[in-house]
């Protein structure tokens, strides 16, 4: 029942994902910079999740520990999804949105595949096996056909 709900979260914030990217898209022509609307989404975001993390850090009675971690893994995840974004707001009026999705979904398919194999940042290692580079290959396949017809 768990990994059902986990599978049904991933859908919808895929989902959350290609709505985000026309709205972004739109603010970015609105603003005449794909940059600042990407400024003005992670600054909307940042400020809702601080909001949030100072709520549960005080529901909890915790504090967040923001000296343990280096400081690569504090900048580095914010700088991806700032390119991200980016490109989001800079592809999706090129290439429409359902391209865009799938272009990116099948990056992030492949992106993950070699992560899994590596094990990389202490994840379990999740062997490639022909079932996933099939899958890949059909989703690289789906990918390239909705950009292309």
């Amino acid at each position: 029942m768990m990994a059902l709900l986990w599978s049904l979260l991933g859908i919808v914030s895929g989902g959350f994902i290609a709505l985000q990217a026309p709205i972004n898209a739109a603010l970015g022509r609105a603003l005449g910079q794909s940059v600042a609307a990407a400024a003005a989404s992670f600054v909307a975001g940042s400020v809702a999740l601080v909001a949030i993390s100072w709520a549960l850090a005080q529901a909890q009675g915790a504090s967040i520990a923001w000296r343990v971690p280096p400081f690569w893994m504090l900048v580095g995840g914010g700088l991806l999804g700032a390119a991200y974004v980016t490109s989001v707001i800079v592809l999706t009026p090129k290439l429409g949105t359902a391209a865009t999705m799938a272009l990116i979904v099948a990056g992030q398919l492949l992106a993950g595949m070699a992560l899994d194999q590596m094990g990389a940042f202490d994840l379990a290692v999740r062997e490639v096996s022909f079932g996933r580079v099939a899958g890949a290959i059909l989703l690289l396949a789906g990918a390239l056909l909705i950009r292309l017809y």
